[in-house]
């Protein structure tokens, strides 16, 4: 049963949110939850054509969404962005830092300058950019939800160096916006997703010579719960720290891998 909540605004307005990475795998699956949920949903990602799907799906379902275009890791890009959301669907006041790339298993000695820039420069400047010019609306509206995309590879992936700090580092970015956007109504959090079917997962599989249901196969029976996640499973978490209900929760880490993480 879908989770209703809350997406009234102090003017009584529904509330606006902006899904970065949205086009497909985790971040559609949030889009499409939050819409859902009552929210407006921007569907940003790198292509406007990408979005067509996500947003496709949330109007045939009866919800409200639109799609955007902007390189997060362009801060010009990402102030014409935002403008263009707040102009068409309202003052975004829920902001979920999805997008993030990753490259190729390389160790810290294998790591170039351009692929640590281009790891780092989506997952954790393009979620700097996009707080930034986010949170003066939530300000402003006294209540407002961010929610960034981490990874149980914040705890240390010796074959992702680049990725590992980026998700980290996501999750002190988290931490300091909770202490610092609180007193505001504004809540951060992160989610810390284990192997979920997406794009990304798809390539590693390929990178290891192996089919995608074979390479799920064999993930999941390191999984205490036996199975790999879907973006549903991301979208579920997120659909709950955006809520009213989750007004009490902010500067947390909600790892959501089918078990414990070390």
């Amino acid at each position: 049963m879908t989770q209703q909540i809350n997406t009234t605004d102090h003017g009584n307005r529904q509330r606006t949110a902006i899904i970065t990475g949205a086009a497909r795998g985790i971040g559609a699956g949030v889009a499409k939850r939050l819409a859902r949920d009552g929210l407006a949903v921007a569907v940003l990602d790198l292509r406007e054509e990408d979005c067509a799907g996500t947003v496709a799906a949330i109007t045939r379902d009866g919800g409200t969404a639109a799609a955007f275009a902007a390189d997060v890791n362009d801060e010009t890009a990402v102030g014409t962005a935002v403008s263009r959301i707040a102009a068409a669907l309202g003052a975004p006041t829920v902001l979920v830092n999805n997008a993030g790339i990753g490259g190729p298993n390389a160790g810290v000695e294998e790591t170039s300058t351009e692929q640590w820039d281009a790891v780092t420069g989506v997952s954790l400047r393009g979620a700097f950019f996009l707080t930034r010019a986010v949170a003066p609306f939530m300000i402003a509206a006294g209540w407002g939800r961010i929610v960034n995309m981490s990874s149980i590879s914040a705890l240390g992936d010796s074959g992702r160096v680049d990725y590992a700090a980026a998700k980290a580092g996501l999750i002190g970015f988290t931490k300091s916006l909770a202490l610092r956007l609180g007193r505001h109504g504004v809540t951060a959090n992160a989610i810390g997703p284990g192997f979920v079917v997406s794009e990304m997962t798809r390539i590693g599989a390929q990178r290891r010579g192996r089919s995608f249901d074979e390479h799920q196969r064999i993930v999941a029976e390191t999984i205490p719960v036996g199975r790999v996640g879907q973006p549903e499973d991301i979208a579920h978490t997120a659909s709950y720290l955006v809520s009213e209900g989750a007004s009490f929760v902010s500067g947390q880490v909600i790892y959501v891998a089918g078990g414990p993480v070390d």
